[in-house]
């Protein structure tokens, strides 16, 4: 008996051995679906769905809503509501947002005029106002959403006036992105055309636009903003522009009053090609800083300096043509980039301490321009 349960107990402690021996998973790792939105010219129907693995990998869901140009997506009532744009000219001169309830597919609720042509960006805040920036139209469209998704019906538009110093791409507004301002009540409107940043906030009484008492901020001649990214610290933010291919950095004082830090270039010293800047975002931590250039076709990384100032790291090549939005997933470990003109869609590891960017894994994917990540 004593020698059957010597046997049974050592039975047990290599079972037990074999067990421990076994690599663990580790339980930081995060599997995400994000939401892709495309330009519907050619093989692209609408808006995609697709996964990311824990190891960065890519796998292709399928089409969840079919429409036109959904070119810019965001989300409302803590991503329940998914908000797209139609980037068109309809009938009345306006093109169209969206909503539509998430899930394993998306369902239409409802649609409304965006205020202004060929609407290129849509944004909603906790409290269901919703904003979109008309490219053509050179203006700022005010509706807002309920907690069903319901859209309203467009409650005022900011319009703007004024043009720039380049020739074709700022005879006339171009407003490209709208921004809500951390810890305040103002929202900053991005224009290409007038090279301008327009501050102003939203009277919740009459529902109008009330212009802020510094209005406008001017950038650079030549500059043509487009996008913009909020420090953690919601003291500074960063312009990334089109046209200079530069980033221009901004500071916010305790009275609200903007006022530029400084400029970088997005390029390499030696580059002499066409190139034009897309879109920008910081990390969570706010130490690293990344852009997307179009032409030099790659992301552009920074450090973050004390004081807001900004250390060029390096390059990383996209891995394909045009990359318009990229995003950072939820944990900040990855880094997906759109490369519009080829189709694919391109996953980095990114290193929190160097902030630099290595490869993992590309998936084709039709005109991809919005890489949207649900939490």
């Amino acid at each position: 008996m004593i020698k059957r349960n010597i046997v049974l107990i050592a039975s047990i402690l290599l079972i037990a051995a074999c067990q421990n021996s076994k690599p663990k998973t580790s339980v930081n790792q995060n599997t995400y679906s994000f939401f892709l939105g495309t330009y519907t010219d050619g093989d692209s129907k609408g808006i995609y769905k697709l996964k990311m693995e824990a190891d960065g990998h890519l796998k292709m869901i399928g089409l969840v809503a079919e429409t036109a140009n959904p070119s810019f997506l965001a989300f409302a009532n803590n991503q329940k509501t998914l908000l797209s744009i139609n980037e068109l000219v309809k009938d009345n001169n306006m093109g169209s947002v969206e909503s539509y309830q998430t899930g394993d597919s998306l369902k239409l609720i409802s649609c409304k005029p965006s205020g202004g042509a060929h609407p290129c960006f849509v944004t909603a805040n906790d409290a269901g106002v919703v904003l979109t920036a008309n490219y053509t139209g050179g203006n700022i469209g005010y509706l807002k959403v309920d907690e069903n998704g319901e859209l309203s019906d467009l409650l005022d538009v900011q319009q703007h006036t004024g043009s720039g110093t380049v020739v074709n791409r700022q005879d006339q507004p171009h407003a490209h992105s709208v921004w809500f301002q951390p810890n305040s009540n103002h929202i900053i409107a991005v224009d290409l055309g007038t090279n301008e940043l327009w501050i102003s906030s939203i009277d919740s009484v009459s529902n109008q636009f009330v212009p802020a008492n510094q209005a406008k901020v001017s950038l650079v001649d030549g500059a043509g903003p487009r996008h913009l990214a909020f420090h953690p610290n919601g003291k500074i933010f960063y312009v990334i522009n089109e046209l200079d291919n530069t980033i221009t950095g901004f500071s916010i004082s305790d009275h609200e009053e903007v006022s530029m830090i400084g400029n970088v270039s997005t390029l390499p010293a030696d580059f002499d090609g066409v190139s034009n800047p897309a879109d920008i975002h910081i990390s969570k931590d706010g130490k690293f800083l990344y852009g997307s250039n179009r032409g030099h076709n790659s992301i552009v990384i920074f450090k973050v300096q004390e004081n807001g100032a900004l250390k060029l790291v390096g390059h990383e090549s996209t891995r394909g043509d045009h990359p318009r939005n990229f995003s950072l997933s939820p944990d900040d470990k990855f880094l997906l980039v759109a490369n519009k003109n080829t189709n694919n869609i391109v996953s980095f590891k990114r290193d929190s301490v160097t902030g630099k960017l290595t490869f993992v894994d590309e998936i084709k994917a039709p005109s991809p321009v919005c890489i949207l990540f649900q939490q």
